[in-house]
């Protein structure tokens, strides 16, 4: 399935390699792991979703580009120390080596403090259609990246590795550690569209479950695809003892939950009036990756 939205990917990707210090400035070792966790593969979702929800609010690409590159960034981060031998230990992301293995476990950890930092500092200063509203921006960002949000979803997940796998951790993981930062890329995306609260509500509902709907599917995949295909070491969560929708649903359970998902979210679309935004074209790429 080819991906939606070349053009506004191509505008993201530019914006990055321009935004992001670059190779030769000091420390060159620093700025040139930043880059390399950033750029050069990806499909750019969570950018290309706040900007989607933007243009579907009445906004325009230019109101949302930084701030929806600053979820890119926390985006990467994340995925940084995700891949470090204290977390997942993993060597392969995106189908090349991870920061750590290119440049050592220091210097990851550090780029990604950085593009961690540099992300609030982009979206404090996001271009928006409401200047006013930058500070919500930011406050999202931070609500949704946090000890409340992503980084709660990892420690559970770090948790319960090896516990016999239940539904209730399962879905605070999924939720936190992968759909709040796609509900807050797309929350982020109308504000910067300067949306009113009915549809900041519409698409909170839509993000969160287009956001579960797309871990259901990044778990079947690990299982059932090659590492090839999914761009990082297949099978290595199962194997782990991870908490994982195979290992509480089995696959074809996990199949319907991800399809329920995505029934919601495109329902959530149409109650908005969305049908036919990119944020419905973005949703079926996502639901129409390979089983």
């Amino acid at each position: 399935m080819n991906q939606p939205m070349q053009k506004e990917k191509i505008l993201i990707e530019e914006f990055l390699d321009k935004e992001l210090p670059q190779e030769n400035l000091k420390p060159e070792v620093l700025h040139k792991a930043m880059r390399y966790a950033v750029l050069g593969g990806g499909k750019k979702l969570r950018s290309l979703l706040a900007v989607s929800a933007c243009k579907a609010v009445g906004g325009i690409v230019d109101n949302v580009l930084q701030a929806g590159c600053a979820v890119e960034l926390i985006h990467s981060y994340s995925l940084i120390h995700d891949d470090l031998p204290c977390m997942d230990d993993d060597d392969l992301r995106r189908g090349k080596p991870t920061c750590h293995k290119k440049f050592g476990e220091t210097i990851a950890l550090l780029a990604g403090d950085a593009l961690l930092t540099l992300a609030f500092e982009w979206a404090s200063k996001a271009k928006t259609s409401n200047p006013n509203r930058n500070s919500e921006i930011t406050l999202e960002l931070a609500k949704f990246a946090g000890h409340c949000g992503m980084v709660g979803g990892q420690v559970v997940d770090i948790e319960v590795t090896g516990a016999i796998p239940s539904a209730g951790n399962l879905r605070f993981i999924h939720q936190h550690k992968t759909a709040d930062l796609i509900t807050a890329a797309v929350v982020i995306g109308g504000i910067a569209g300067n949306a009113s609260e009915k549809q900041i509500e519409f698409l909170r509902t839509f993000g969160i479950n287009l956001g579960l709907a797309f871990q259901y599917i990044d778990d079947i995949l690990d299982c059932t695809e090659s590492s090839e295909m999914i761009g990082k070491t297949a099978g290595k969560d199962v194997a782990a003892g991870k908490t994982t929708a195979v290992s509480v649903f089995g696959i074809e359970g996990a199949k319907e939950i991800a399809e329920k998902h995505k029934t919601m979210a495109i329902n959530t679309l149409i109650d908005a009036g969305w049908e036919n935004s990119n944020l419905s074209e973005i949703s079926e790429f996502v639901i129409g990756r390979s089983f």
